[in-house]
């Protein structure tokens, strides 16, 4: 128990980060110009902006703590886990509003709370390995392709936002069950094996970042949250049975339960992504 409550404080942490680095890069990408939307000089543009690489650091920072999150704890726990940061950027909203938190974002922060909770007294015990050959590969393979169809789509002429956001959330889903596989090798000391998924899943968030830095030009932030936070958490614990040795599956009723907390905590993640105070932080930093 005190590794798995070790594993979601780090998860915590890391979600803290991710969510206050987002939220500081939105801005500057919604700045940017739209011919820029896919391409690799979206972020060469970003690149020279002081404000979007403070935002990227801090998103930067929370990557290893994730690592040490999957250290501690099943990835069933900590994906869902990341969740926890939108409360902080809830506690900050209320305080920039002056506003007590109303109805809607009060149970919010229960479903989320005790999805946590639920996770956490029903997850698999957490393993070390995973599989390996055409399973893995079809796998990483498939869900590598759905997170590049928006960049497709790009050089076919077309602009789907709705599949920019998704490919987003898919891009980081791929990097975060590769970041499993990054724990896995350092669990078992294959240095070389955690450097190169290391690598890979680094590869991937650049992917994710550049099509959410696109949606978030032409969307705002509080629809592109949780459209990529329920995709970067859901597939990898729905893939988990293909790729990992733990599984919802290997949960009571065959992870019927594992998954209803785990849809409470999307529907609460949903709400406050969508609540007024995140907006008044959007807001007050595209002010200053």
């Amino acid at each position: 128990m005190i590794s798995l409550l070790i594993g979601i404080a780090a998860a915590a942490a890391a979600s803290t980060l991710y969510s206050v680095g987002i939220g500081v890069q939105a801005v500057d990408a919604r700045q940017a110009g739209h011919e820029h939307a896919l391409r690799i000089s979206l972020l060469r543009h970003l690149l020279t902006r002081a404000r979007w690489l403070s935002g990227t650091a801090m998103t930067a920072a929370g990557w290893p703590l994730q690592i040490v999150a999957l250290l501690f704890a099943p990835l069933e726990v900590v994906q869902p886990a990341l969740a926890i940061g939108l409360l902080v950027l809830l506690a900050m909203g209320e305080r920039m509003l002056g506003e007590r938190p109303g109805r809607r974002e009060l149970i919010a922060v229960l479903w989320i709370v005790g999805g946590v909770a639920g996770l956490a007294a029903l997850a698999p015990p957490r393993t070390t390995h995973h599989v390996h050959g055409i399973a893995l590969v079809l796998t990483l393979g498939l869900l590598g392709f759905a997170a590049l169809l928006p960049f497709l789509a790009q050089l076919l002429g077309r602009s789907i936002p709705n599949l920019t956001m998704v490919g987003a959330g898919l891009a980081f889903a791929w990097s975060g069950l590769v970041t499993k596989f990054v724990a896995d090798a350092a669990s078992n000391q294959h240095w070389i094996a955690a450097v190169v998924w290391a690598a890979a899943a680094a590869s991937a968030s650049i992917v994710g970042l550049t099509a959410e830095m696109s949606a978030l030009q032409t969307r705002a932030a509080i629809l592109v949250a949780p459209v990529v936070f329920v995709a970067q958490t859901f597939v990898p614990i729905a893939l988990a049975p293909l790729v990992l040795h733990e599984s919802f599956l290997h949960t009571p009723l065959s992870g019927i339960p594992l998954l209803g907390c785990l849809c409470v905590l999307l529907a609460g993640a949903t709400m406050i992504a969508r609540s007024p105070a995140l907006l008044a932080i959007s807001r007050q930093r595209e002010a200053a």
